[in-house]
């Protein structure tokens, strides 16, 4: 047997390797058939118990190895960790049953999203598939420990792991699938694993009122107290003549990681920005190649000879179907939220383990948090909307204004998805957008980027006596219709309006002088007035200071400073009458004012 002079550890050879791997499959057998005998059930998730609260909570730091040449293994143990959280996350465990690792995760596979990481094996770190789920294994038993659970089986590691600071009594090792993490409690509990930017973090949730088992307290340990380290890993021990060492090949080879852009609408702001920010090595996810294509929505500006993926088909399939449903309400809302999950759960399966920084679109952003994606990194956040759970509290405030309107109501996403987005948006690392309404919202985290203006367009004064208003939008409530009727009321003014879509039921505009119009009448108009409850993208209103022309809006529509705007709050409608009726009696253009 060889002596390594760099590290004075022995080399494995390829005979003991052979030996490990026969007699690993002798106790894997063995194991089986013990619990055909003696099953462990899998436990599904659940809600949290009456009365749960956090009963206890463990975590350990995930980026320890981050040299270039400690990175790839570490990336990849982290990449394990994440499939491995997707396991374990929200299980609720009955009281008195048994939890098992194993039981509950399952085989280590590339198909569940396992890849290399980092395995103590005959004393080196060495790659091996799933390898780093001690880690998670380790804060579980520590947890369940600190719970008061009663540990039925536990193993320890023979050596004290870098970045592990766990004490060897509260330690736990684990490997398919003889080698075995298993414990129980007398009362239901949940377990929560997540990871932030920086830590594993695994908590325990139960009813306070709960009773520990007699000896919990007192779990034996018949290990040694003090254990050798195991140093680095194969990228970094020196000894290339081993077998296992894998620096001769590309998937090893020392990395700093990079940036993975995670993108679906274009918006001209973000596309300036990305391009701006881009590096070399940068991965891009694109729904797909809309300079191809001809579709600009998907055009992004990436780099010349950039690595790019595009989901090509899901992408045609879901332009297909959508032209398919109504044009607006709850049908077409569910629709693009199951097509915007297939799109993230796509790209989600495709991102690099050594992607350590992440950009993504918002449309994207809850599926990426549920699918486990944007664990272990920092990530931004590309924002053209306002974050669902603000959405609906503005349409709920609209709907107690206009009980008639039944669009208002016509939508609400899952708690789950409105739960993802929060936890997510908490989590990045900066809010991107060109809306201002929207990052006074997210404050310090927002990044507030310039809206990128059109060129001007020909304006027209209206004829003598006349007041034209032109209206970007449907004649709904959530676009302030409610509202602007009010304040034309009894005018004799005439409003054009650009959508077709309609309130059911009474008509908001009745004795309103309207008519239907197309985007380049504004140019013929006094003003443009825009009461929005819901704005995400002004296009037209841009257009319209652009070229001279005034605008009245809520703060909801996202507007820069301007001279020629008027902003007025949301659902006031006298407000929004005062601020019409002064520029109706000027012949100048009004100053920016706040009514």
């Amino acid at each position: 047997m060889q002596r390594s002079i760099e590290t004075d550890h022995q080399e494995p050879t390829r005979l003991e390797a052979l030996v490990f791997f026969l007699k690993s499959r002798v106790f894997i057998a063995r194991r089986l058939m013990h619990d055909l005998k003696a099953p462990v059930r899998k436990h599904a998730s659940g809600s949290i118990p009456v009365n749960a609260s956090v009963i206890t909570e463990e975590r350990s730091p995930l980026w320890t190895q981050a040299s270039p040449s400690e990175f790839p293994l570490t990336a990849g143990k982290i990449q394990n960790l994440r499939a491995a959280c997707s396991a374990l996350d929200g299980i609720s465990v009955p009281g008195g049953e048994v939890f098992g690792f194993w039981r509950q995760m399952g085989r280590v596979t590339r198909r569940k999203g396992y890849v290399t990481g980092r395995e103590l094996r005959s004393g080196c770190m060495v790659p091996s598939l799933g390898g780093g789920l001690c880690q998670i294994s380790g804060l579980l038993h520590a947890a369940a420990l600190k719970a008061g659970f009663e540990i039925l089986e536990s193993h320890t590691h023979s050596m004290s792991l870098p970045g592990v600071p766990l004490l060897p009594e509260r330690d736990a090792t684990v490997f398919w699938n003889y080698v075995d993490l298993r414990f129980r409690a007398p009362f239901p509990w949940q377990l929560h694993v997540r990871m932030t930017e920086h830590d594993l973090v695994v908590t325990i949730c139960a009813d306070q009122a709960y009773e520990k088992y007699p000896a919990a307290d007192m779990v034996p340990f018949s290990g040694s107290p003090t254990r050798a380290k195991a140093e680095g890993d194969c990228l970094t021990c020196g000894v290339t003549s081993c077998f296992r060492h894998p620096s001769a090949t590309a998937d090893h080879a020392p990395s700093a990681g990079h940036t993975a852009w995670l993108l679906d609408g274009r918006w001209p702001e973000f596309d300036a920005w990305c391009a701006l920010h881009a590096h070399d090595g940068d991965r891009w996810f694109t729904p797909l190649d809309g300079m191809r294509f001809g579709k600009a929505n998907y055009a992004w500006s990436l780099p010349q000879g950039a690595w790019k993926r595009h989901a090509t088909f899901e992408t045609l399939l879901r332009s297909f179907r959508q032209r398919r449903i109504p044009v607006q309400g709850a049908v077409r809302q569910r629709f693009m939220l199951a097509a915007q999950k297939r799109l993230a759960e796509r790209f989600a399966a495709e991102v690099d383990p050594l992607a350590r920084h992440l950009v993504v679109s918002q449309a994207l952003l809850p599926h990426l948090w549920k699918a486990g994606c944007l664990g272990g990194r920092t990530f931004d956040v590309l924002v053209n909307r306002w974050p669902l759970a603000e959405l609906q509290k503005r349409l709920d405030q609209a709907a107690l204004l206009h009980p008639a309107s039944e669009t208002i109501r016509d939508f609400r996403a899952e708690a789950a998805i409105l739960h993802a987005e929060r936890d997510a948006f908490a989590a990045a690392a900066r809010i991107i957008t060109p809306h201002r309404g929207i990052a006074q919202y997210f404050g310090a985290k927002a990044l507030l980027l310039d809206w990128s203006m059109p060129p001007p367009i020909s304006v027209s004064a209206p004829h003598a006596g006349e007041i034209k208003w032109f209206f970007p939008a449907s004649a709904l409530a959530r676009k302030g219709i409610y509202e602007l009727a009010a304040a034309l009321s009894g005018s004799g003014d005439e409003l054009l309006i650009l959508g077709g879509a309609k309130e059911s039921g009474s008509d908001p505009l009745a004795g309103i002088h309207s008519r239907r119009a197309n985007p380049s009448e504004i140019g013929s108009c006094n003003a443009l007035v825009m009461p929005a409850w819901i704005e995400h993208e002004p296009r037209l209103a841009l257009l319209a200071l652009a070229s001279g022309i005034p605008v009245i809006a809520t703060n909801a529509c996202g507007l820069p400073n301007h001279p020629l705007l008027t902003l007025v709050p949301e659902g006031d409608a006298a407000a929004l009458k005062i601020a019409m009726t002064r520029h109706r009696q000027s012949t100048f253009h009004l100053p920016q004012t706040t009514l």
